[in-house]
């Protein structure tokens, strides 16, 4: 019999090429790979476990697969992924139902563990983290003119909140001929936005080469042909230097976007995270980075409602945010991480206090990003094209300022026939929220 294969990957991007790494071992050992899970005979369930949100996200999923399997639509569950690391044994014995649980170590057994509940055998395999693939063939899951690229694995920033270092381990880079060798068989399959990945990808190098390598990886990167864009996501602010700015500025495949998760602005905040910086210096930053490259844009995320944050802690960030005006915002309420430092720090906040918080600071955002979307009206901007709206009757896409998934989109109107991946200028016309409108032009 040949078995179906289904995959559904939760949590970040990071995770997502840990389970296209997957997806191309179980197509390579010729077992059917398809699209929608819950037709599969075998269902994999690659989790995230970084916040409480997450979990419980993943632990509905499991149990949505659960109920699939007592109606006998499928045979089997293995769960992997970050869920699977953090509780290891608690998975199996918390929730029987499932067959497999494999921690992100144990990823290459996944066609052992395939063959071993076909068998109806239950296994859990947990090895050191170290054993995570960081090389290998992937079923690339993005649109096939973007694609993510992961540089290093693991975090030794060890903030307070976060439990990602237990998860995933040490900081590891990957090597920059591996990379270099992916990015090009991306390019050759038809990737034409590589999108820079990884804990904290401005580290990237620091271990193997002992010195923070990406400006050399992203000059060597730009001088493949077919890549067009080059996006960097995970930037962190002490790790950016006059050389990377100096490259990003200089090189026109790579997007004057940067993503800088700054999570506060509080310098009291900060250093109860673990983190460096304070309004002045991050001002500092951010402010010599729109004078050496006036057009980039801006994204961050913030964390509010972190133990001991204050009314004036809270009103340093909103005037910090208004100040900046950053053009993508994120913002997220604390979460209480067990085996986290900070679980256990005194004045935690009253939940209702941390949304209440969160509301503010994105209807800040909000108004903040209704002002530049009403500037962009009238301009001229590149888009690639995504896909069309049946409802909207028209094409949408994203400029160099969208990021996928996270940031907004360009809905825009074209008297020419386009497939996703092609490139066009848009004139913008309207906008509504984070989102743009405008009309396709001839060149």
């Amino acid at each position: 019999m040949s078995y179906k294969i289904g995959l559904i990957s939760l949590g970040c991007e990071k995770n997502q090429i840990d389970a296209e790494i997957m997806l191309a071992k179980i197509k390579n050992a010729g077992y059917k790979l398809t699209a929608n899970p819950a037709d599969s005979d075998i269902v994999i369930i690659n989790t995230c476990g970084f916040i409480e949100a997450a979990k419980k996200e993943a632990i509905e999923e499991i149990f949505n697969f659960i109920r699939l399997k007592e109606q006998g639509k499928i045979k089997a569950i293995i769960v992997t992924g970050c869920l699977a690391e953090r509780y290891r044994e608690k998975v199996l014995e918390e929730i029987p139902e499932i067959d497999a649980v494999l921690g992100i170590g144990a990823n290459n057994e996944i066609i052992n563990t395939i063959e071993s509940v076909i068998n109806h055998n239950k296994i859990e395999i947990f090895k050191d983290k170290k054993l995570l693939p960081l090389n290998g063939e992937r079923v690339v899951t993005t649109p096939a003119h973007y694609a993510y690229l992961k540089v290093a694995e693991g975090c030794d920033n060890c903030c307070s909140y976060c439990a990602i270092p237990q998860i995933r381990g040490r900081f590891r880079s990957r090597k920059k001929e591996d990379i270099i060798a992916e990015a090009k068989n991306l390019a050759k399959s038809g990737v034409k936005e590589l999108i820079l990945i990884a804990q904290d990808t401005t580290r990237y190098g620091e271990d193997l080469y002992h010195e923070l390598y990406l400006p050399k990886l992203l000059l060597e990167l730009c001088e493949i042909p077919e890549i067009k864009w080059i996006r960097l996501l995970y930037c962190y602010p002490d790790k950016i230097t006059d050389e990377l700015i100096s490259v990003i500025k200089s090189q026109e495949k790579i997007l004057k976007y940067l993503d800088l998760p700054l999570q506060h602005c509080s310098g009291k905040i900060l250093k109860c995270m673990s983190r460096t910086g304070d309004t002045k210096s991050l001002t500092a930053l951010i402010n010599k980075l729109k004078s050496e490259i006036p057009q980039i844009i801006l994204r961050t995320t913030f964390i509010v409602g972190f133990p001991g944050e204050t009314d004036d802690d809270f009103n340093e960030l909103c005037d910090f945010i208004n100040d900046i005006k950053f053009d993508r915002l994120g913002c997220f309420t604390y979460s209480a991480e067990e085996g986290t430092r900070a679980c256990s720090f005194n004045n935690q906040v009253d939940e209702d206090i941390k949304k209440h918080r969160q509301e503010i600071l994105m209807n800040e955002q909000l108004k903040i990003v209704t002002n530049k979307n009403r500037e962009m009206i009238n301009q001229e901007v590149l888009v690639v094209t995504e896909g069309f709206d049946d409802k909207a009757n028209c094409y949408f896409g994203r400029s160099f300022a969208d990021s996928p998934d996270i940031d907004g989109k360009v809905f825009f109107k074209s008297d020419k026939l386009l497939r996703p991946g092609d490139f066009i200028t848009v004139k913008i016309t309207d906008f509504i929220d984070y989102d743009l409108i405008g009309t396709a032009i001839k060149k």
